[in-house]
This record gives structure tokens, sequence and C-alpha cells, in this order.
């Protein structure tokens, strides 16, 4: 291996990892890309993988300065309801 390749950091990172890098659970970020309301993510190889950048976006929608604040745009990893939900897929069963 080429030592200016092993100091790159990770571009992507797995479901788990992820999900420590955002302090949930594996099983609370799978819900969220279940119901649609995650973190952008990709399948490459039939694995799930998640950008940093893309961590950090979805992150950053939650953000609030104070509690007076209007709720930030991250939502609970449940089904959601009403006309903002995300729709499913025509190919879901």
């Amino acid at each position: 291996m080429r030592p200016d390749l092993a100091v790159l950091p990770p571009r992507f990172l797995r479901t788990k990892e992820a999900a420590v890098f955002l302090s949930l659970s594996a099983r609370t970020l799978e819900k969220h890309r279940t119901y649609g309301t995650g973190p952008a993510y990709r399948k490459l190889g039939g694995r799930v993988v998640y950008s940093i950048a893309d961590l950090e976006a979805w992150a950053a929608r939650g953000a609030v300065t104070s509690t007076t604040d209007p709720r930030g745009q991250v939502l609970p990893a449940k089904r959601q309801t009403g006309p903002a939900a995300p729709q499913p897929s025509r190919y879901a069963r």
C-alpha cells in the first residue's frame, strides 16, 4: 500500500460506523433509512454506506440556537403521515 493513502480518512461509513458518528444506535439509523427520514445513503455492491458530508448535512438540518427556535428539520425515525411525508417507493412491498 502506498504510504500517502494510509493517512486519508474514510469517505464512506457503513451503518454501524455512521450510527456511532451520529451518536445513534444502528437500529435507529436503519429505521430512518426505512422511513425516508434519515441522511442520504448509497448502495455499493449491495452494502449501504453513508458519506461523512451527507451525515453532517443531515445533522445540521436539526440545528437550533435556542428552545424558542422552530423545531429543526430532522424528523423522528418513524412512519410519517401528512402532506410532507416522504412517499414510499413504488417498488416497496
